[in-house]
């Protein structure tokens, strides 16, 4: 599904900024960006030879503007007019979102009216496009966290994991599929969603309902849980904050992806397979501050299901059987401590630029890319 929006092209709007820095109006520049990570493994070990990391940024962060020299005050001024005009043609919110709610209520989409914010409908297959980049990305607060974020427009939560209509599947009954999807949603909820699992707790309804058939995995899992090393990390499967240094803003953890199911390479086996993007909106714990970091979080999670005719395998369990994982905003100096640690603007002055190719975090329009891990960080286009 391709989201909606008016967007102008990197180019157009590029040489548009650069125009108005050349004649000294605003002042905006390019900000040293966060990292993004990517890793891959499946049962029978934690992701051995972990990378360090791809780095995840905002395209754009504020710096001091400059006076026009005054000699040149009419030119400047014509100059800004232009840009004004044409930011308010490209985002219309920069003049909308002064106006009182009753006024904008009663305007048309894309002039501050309910579109850019409207849900979107669930995902059902793969999008053919990243969504829509808005030239200059409203800042998340406190109060709206997801402002700027094509986050904004999707599920919150577990409303976010909606179940397809379950068959039956390779000499797997209809009830069986659709008890199977249910509890792999409710696997991905304690995993990712829980909030207690995301402030850094113990994910014990998750480890719960991994099956004890796969006891290296879940093994793996405990242990990382509680004496994470660079082999055994619990953010394999789970996403953890550490509470010592942030916390999330609100109860909400944006959601959306798709869940398929496919015939398995044996008799009497089903695979599921989960595709979900998490959005986190963190602040960090020290009194007065304000900042609003996200990190983002694509997991795509394969769950075995097995005719127990055939198999041994424990009922109302789920069988992880693969999962691939990629985290945006997430430093790569950090000590493997199983915490995600989201960078913040002061965070970023020591940090090392990533090495690695650009990525959009909210691009679900390409399969996950766990190759990219071999160039260490690499930069993203926006949080």
């Amino acid at each position: 599904m391709k989201d909606e929006g008016r967007s102008v092209s990197d180019e157009d709007w590029a040489a548009l900024v650069e125009a108005a820095q050349r004649d000294g109006v605003g002042g905006t520049a390019p900000p040293k960006p966060r990292r993004w990570r990517i890793r891959k493994g499946r049962p029978g070990g934690m992701p051995a030879g972990q990378p360090k990391g791809w780095r995840t940024g905002p395209a754009w962060q504020e710096m001091n503007g400059r006076a026009a020299r005054r000699r040149r005050i009419k030119a400047v001024l014509g100059m800004a007019l232009v840009v004004l005009l044409a930011l308010v043609a490209v985002r219309p919110q920069l003049l909308t979102d002064r106006l009182p709610d009753e006024l904008t209520a009663a305007l048309p989409d894309g002039l501050g009216g309910d579109r850019d914010s409207a849900p979107l409908a669930a995902e059902t297959a793969r999008p053919t496009a990243a969504p829509s980049r808005e030239a200059f990305p409203d800042t998340p607060t406190l109060k709206d966290p997801f402002k700027g974020s094509p986050a904004l427009r999707w599920a919150d939560g577990a409303a976010g994991i909606e179940l397809p209509r379950a068959k039956a599947t390779n000499g797997l009954s209809e009830a069986r599929i659709a008890a199977a999807l249910k509890k792999a949603k409710a696997f991905l909820v304690a995993a990712n969603i829980d909030p207690a699992t995301v402030r850094g707790d113990r994910p014990a309804a998750a480890l719960a309902l991994m099956d004890p058939r796969g006891k290296e995995l879940r093994d793996a899992m405990t242990r990382a849980v509680e004496r994470p090393t660079e082999k055994d990390d619990p953010l394999a499967l789970f996403s953890r904050f550490d509470p010592q240094r942030v916390r999330p803003v609100g109860d909400v953890v944006k959601t959306r992806g798709r869940m398929t199911v496919r015939k398995g390479k044996r008799p009497g086996e089903v695979e599921i397979v989960a595709d979900y993007t998490f959005v986190y909106p963190l602040v960090k714990t020290r009194p007065g501050f304000d900042e609003v970091a996200r990190t983002i979080v694509r997991r795509q999670v394969t769950f075995g299901v097995y005719d127990p005719a055939r198999y041994r395998v424990t009922e109302g369990r789920v069988m992880v059987v693969g999962y691939d994982m990629s985290f945006g905003n997430d430093s790569c100096e950090e000590k493997e401590d199983g915490f995600l640690h989201p960078e913040f603007t002061e965070d970023l002055a020591a940090a090392p630029r990533g090495s690695g190719p650009a990525v959009d975090p909210y691009d679900r329009s390409e399969e996950m890319r766990p190759d990219r891990a071999r160039g260490g960080c690499g930069t993203v286009t926006r949080t």
